[in-house]
């Protein structure tokens, strides 16, 4: 029998690319775990599939429901889970720290904690991919590279957040054998990237000039970051390469890697590539203040050597085609009417 995958947060950018990939590119049967009021903008492309049945459902329930949890597990144990479900907005969860904090790290417990239960009681052994984020390292010294061992530090509630999702992810991994692993990814972007991310709001205002929705005027936060960038399609592949040296007992239990691009851009650098593509060559950029956190992460390079030990893994598509491709995303997005609020 094909092997099934479980996916949570199913409708985000990652989690309808990791979707996208395995159908592509193995026999897997997958299950999208959902929240029934979830926006399906990112998972149009696979309605006729999910409504002909055809490798890929839709579970609905919700990661701070532990019983609903529970039952989901029970009634799919899956053979891979890919968990990508979070409150993902650094800037958000200075608006909302609470959930921030119950989503991510309660949410993950919920998930990890039923596995445990079910490897104990009925043998039960998935691999789990816990997916963290590089914004664990928080304020990072200009030129320090950040390798796994580098020390948190908190810089959000987000980021707070996914340090307990990493610990969780290594903690449940070394003392119960669970096959989990932890990824903490650099910024990355293209396709379906939400617009209150920085590039991708960018993106999204030129898109809304070109089509005479606003003035020639983009509003921007903090442009002092400098980041690696890379594109979230390359993401899922190390994801699920991670998994099969996972499930071969290449990966020790609770093992963390970081995940980046290895192209650097400061922020200004990137406006202008986005600016290349466009059709308008009169735009402004003006400072935003309600756009600025109180604390960024604003220097972000890494050290990749540690991944690519374990799986045969680089990125292949260059930051400056996921930019177009992103501008082209917002595009045909506000061209089909789809135009969600500004942010």
């Amino acid at each position: 029998m094909a092997k099934k995958a479980l996916i949570t947060g199913f409708t985000g950018q990652v989690g309808s690319q990791m979707a996208d990939f395995l159908l592509e590119n193995t026999d897997y049967e997958v299950i999208g775990m959902m929240r029934w009021q979830e926006p399906m903008d990112n998972i149009y492309n696979l309605t006729e599939r999910i409504n002909n049945k055809d490798r890929v459902s839709v579970y609905y329930t919700d990661l701070n429901d532990y019983a609903a949890m529970s039952r989901m597990l029970n009634d799919i144990k899956p053979d891979v889970i890919f968990h990508l479900a979070a409150q993902s907005f650094p800037k958000t969860s200075f608006n909302i720290p609470i959930e921030t904090l119950q989503t991510n790290i309660i949410g993950t417990a919920n998930l990890l904690e039923n596995i445990r239960q079910l490897k104990e009681n009925q043998d039960y052994d998935p691999v789990v991919h816990v997916c963290s984020s590089s914004e664990v390292y928080g304020r990072a010294k200009v030129g320090e590279k950040l390798a796994e061992d580098t020390k948190f530090h908190g810089a959000s509630p987000y980021s707070i957040s996914k340090i307990g999702t990493d610990y969780l992810g290594q903690f449940y991994g070394e003392a119960y054998g669970i096959k989990t692993y932890v990824t903490r990814m650099g910024t990355h972007s293209g396709p379906r990237r939400s617009d209150v991310f920085f590039e991708s709001t960018v993106a999204k205002q030129i898109a809304l000039i070109e089509a005479g929705l606003q003035e020639p005027v983009i509003k921007v936060g903090n442009l002092s970051s400098v980041r690696t960038f890379q594109d979230a399609r390359d993401a899922v592949r190390a994801y699920y390469l991670l998994s099969l040296e996972s499930e071969k007992g290449n990966v020790p239990c609770g093992e963390a890697f970081n995940i980046a691009g290895e192209e650097a851009y400061k922020l200004p650098e990137v406006i202008d590539v986005l600016l290349s593509f466009s059709t308008r060559d009169d735009i402004e950029v003006k400072t935003d203040t309600d756009r600025l956190r109180p604390i960024d992460a604003d220097y972000q390079m890494f050290d990749n050597s540690k991944i690519k030990k374990f799986i045969d893994w680089k990125p292949e598509i260059a930051t400056k085609k996921m930019f177009e491709d992103l501008l082209n995303h917002w595009r045909k997005e506000i061209k089909s009417g789809r135009v969600p609020l500004s942010r």
